[in-house]
């Protein structure tokens, strides 16, 4: 196996993997709507307060999925270590 494939096949299972994160996002946003619908039926006062943390920790949550996605995407079209590597030959 050339070198070039071997660079070009661990960046594939590394952006394998940054995707993994999307699907492990999902399990998470999903805690964190169950886990604030929970805390609303417990607690009807505080549902504005609670709302909003939801918010929150759901957005903070979506953005590490979306890095995750643009990690791989990175890994996949523009690779640094193609670039040196083809560049040091």
């Amino acid at each position: 196996m050339g070198d070039l494939a071997l660079i070009m096949a661990v960046a594939h299972i590394a952006a394998a993997i940054a995707l993994l994160n999307g699907l492990l996002t999902t399990f998470g946003q999903a805690r964190i709507a169950a886990q604030a619908i929970e805390s609303m039926g417990r607690q009807p006062e505080a549902a504005d307060d609670i709302r909003s943390t939801m918010f929150i920790g759901l957005a903070m949550s979506e953005t590490s999925g979306i890095y995750g996605l643009l990690i791989a995407i990175i890994m996949l079209f523009a690779n640094p270590l193609v670039d040196i590597f083809i560049n040091l030959m």
